[in-house]
């Protein structure tokens, strides 16, 4: 061991070599240069937004280099020797950072919100936390296919506060989950000190909380961050389980240069000055004779070479040319459907939910990968006994129960996704769903617009009133994912479609949210086709066709509308959109233009519900095949009331019979 008299920073090198050192040395110095360099073309408005990571790269450099090339590492802001360790080309990183072509969002994101899957990298959101969910999802991953791999995900102090650290840490740890979690605790969460962050005396404490290993080491000290994460991760390959690791260490600018570093002591920059993870470990090795000043010179001006022939390629490569085409296409990963048909004849007469539970087994056939996540689900097979009998014939492994982390078990489905696999996360009411909101609009909708990775995860959602059940377990809430470009929302209102929609959303790699409405569990039932069959996303069909009217439905509302339009002897078109996103316009379009008059129907509350965007849509591009007003027949703007008085009233029948009635009058 040596010390630097300077700042008492201690190394150890342990069995390393001399060239393993220079290498560590190297490493480090190459993302210094290129955040010095980015700070002086962010005030020449070369670059829009800065966070800096200076102080801290011994955390990047040393967690990258400890773990295996294929090992998928998920970053934040300040973790640019990620990237460069990993040997992601300087032309694709500074055409990303100034918006170019040759970047890895085609302009659409900035900073370091990227993955790049071919150095096993996964960027982050702005939202602090989801990057640990998917770190375990990676990691079930791994361990699911028996695979010796860790992954790991860095947050900082600040985000130890957010929702999604806890739910992370917690699913990892009953799961038992190969991720290192990795704390950059530099005492601040941009201003705010740590002491008015947290009242536990370490981070790392809170590890133990969750049964779970927890560490602290010095952050700045590049060979003790290298080592201790390498016998961590080699430990976690043959005994997986997860660790919590707080780096304590310090940034040296502002949380982005906007914000400056006025808050900070002075004394307390001093201090951590002499602590530079660089110039300490580069004495250390001038010291030993490992590295020489010629050879800290020549690095210095091969790097910076190498960092204005690549800024020389930026400025000369093109910028974005905008094809409004390609935005649309891009906000789904590419995939045609091959649908298929059952291969015999023989037919079942389901209920909806038996449909349903059918659809999912035989799912889980077809796709080895597939693994079923949510609440209550194994043994017990899940409130609405959809999955019961499932751990028997597919095993714990593949159908799992979870806890009550509906944000962290999205997450963990992504993660799924990103090996390779298949995740379906069941919401135990669709109610509960506002509890993983952000993974679904944020990740799973925009990945693959973003950067081009596919979110292949299927979201059951219980849905719908009518049973009494309140104001929390009885909304229709599928208009808060309509509004999302990237989801596919499908919502079948029969048994024979349930299945096959549902069959056909486990084949498309894109998000699906798939809606089931609890009151048509049990209510009603069909002859299904007993063979795997796949329907069509995005086309609506006819369920009845007339020449008075059209009627567009979906989900509950079909069967409100087929028994009151024959009650009422009306000849009409029934349409039943069966998904939501994205929507069958030519079949709406076909519909109107013959029948000329229209009412659209749904459960939803009538403000901001999807009718308004079809009635919409109806007066912008149909307005001429119309003899009457566009009408909406929807639930009242109120919370879903638990009194069966209340709840009658609410819903939209009665609303809807004299609509009808207006309709056919004008």
């Amino acid at each position: 061991m040596a010390t630097d008299t300077k700042s008492s920073m201690i190394f150890d090198r342990k069995t390393t070599t001399d060239e393993e050192l220079r290498q560590l040395y190297f490493k480090l110095l190459k993302p210094r240069m290129i955040e010095e360099k980015m700070l002086k073309l962010l005030r020449q408005g070369k670059v829009s937004k800065w966070f800096s990571g200076i102080g801290q790269e011994a955390i990047s450099v040393g967690a990258t280099m400890a773990l295996d090339a294929d090992e998928l590492l998920f970053t934040l802001h300040r973790n640019l020797g990620v990237f460069t360790s990993r040997e992601v080309p300087l032309e694709r990183l500074f055409g990303q950072w100034q918006g170019k072509a040759n970047g890895f969002t085609k302009g659409r994101d900035r900073s370091f919100h990227f993955g790049a899957m071919d150095y096993g990298i996964v960027g982050m959101i702005s939202h602090l936390g989801p990057q640990l969910s998917l770190a375990g999802g990676v990691a079930l991953a791994h361990k699911l296919e028996k695979e010796p791999k860790v992954s790991l995900a860095f947050t900082g102090d600040g985000g130890t506060s957010e929702g999604e650290f806890h739910e992370a840490l917690n699913v990892a740890a009953v799961w038992q989950l190969p991720v290192i979690f990795v704390i950059e605790n530099n005492g601040y969460g941009l201003s705010t000190p740590v002491q008015e962050q947290y009242r536990c005396e370490n981070l790392a404490d809170r590890g133990l909380g969750y049964g779970m290993r927890a560490e602290i080491i010095d952050g700045n000290n590049i060979l003790e961050v290298y080592h201790r994460i390498s016998e961590l991760a080699q430990e976690m390959r043959e005994n997986p389980a997860p660790v919590l690791l707080e780096c304590r260490t310090f940034r040296m600018r502002g949380h982005e240069e906007a914000s400056g570093t006025k808050y900070v002591p002075k004394e307390l920059m001093e201090e951590w000055a002499l602590r530079d993870p660089i110039q300490n470990y580069e004495a250390y090795l001038l010291d030993l004779g490992i590295l020489g000043e010629k050879e800290v010179s020549d690095a210095k001006k091969e790097f910076k070479q190498e960092i204005e022939r690549a800024l020389k390629a930026v400025d000369a490569a093109p910028g974005i040319t905008v094809n409004r085409q390609t935005e649309l296409q891009d906000i789904y990963a590419p995939y045609t459907p091959q649908l298929q048909k059952p291969e015999g004849e023989k037919q079942t007469t389901m209920r909806f939910v038996d449909a349903i539970s059918n659809g999912l087994y035989q799912a889980m056939e077809k796709h080895e990968r597939l693994v079923l996540m949510g609440q209550d689900i194994a043994d017990y097979g899940g409130v609405f006994k959809i999955t019961e009998g499932f751990t028997a014939a597919f095993g714990n492994e593949r159908v799992r129960n979870t806890p009550l982390c509906e944000s962290a078990i999205i997450g963990i489905g992504l993660g799924l996704a990103l090996k390779g696999a298949k995740a379906m996360v069941e919401m135990q009411f669709a109610d509960f769903v506002s509890c993983g909101f952000n993974q679904i609009v944020n990740n799973l909708a925009k990945l693959h617009y973003r950067w081009g990775q596919a979110a292949d995860v299927v979201v059951r959602m219980p849905t719908g009133g009518g049973m009494a059940a309140g104001p929390f377990h009885s909304q229709s809430n599928e208009a808060w994912f309509t509004h999302t470009p990237g989801l596919k929302v499908v919502y079948p209102s029969s048994p024979t479609d349930a299945k096959g929609l549902l069959l056909a959303a486990f084949e498309d790699p894109n998000p699906v949210l798939f809606f089931e409405h609890k009151g048509l569990y049990r209510s009603i039932s069909e002859d299904v086709p007993a063979d795997y069959y796949t329907l069509p996303i995005g086309k609506a069909k006819y369920v009845q066709t007339g020449t008075q009217l059209s009627v567009i439905t979906y989900g509950m509302g079909v069967h409100w509308a087929t028994r009151i339009i024959d009650e009422m002897g009306i000849s009409a078109d029934i349409i039943d959109l069966r998904t939501l996103l994205p929507i069958d316009y030519a079949t709406i379009e076909e519909s109107v233009s013959k029948t000329n008059k229209v009412i659209i129907l749904h459960e939803d509350t009538l403000f901001g519900g999807i009718g308004g965007e079809l009635a919409a849509y109806i007066g912008e591009h149909l307005f001429d095949r119309l003899d009457a007003p566009v009408l909406r027949a929807a639930s009242l703007d109120t919370p879903v009331p638990f009194s069966a008085a209340l709840e009658a009233d609410f819903l939209p029948l009665d609303r809807f019979k004299a609509q009808l009635q207006y309709l056919l009058e004008y």
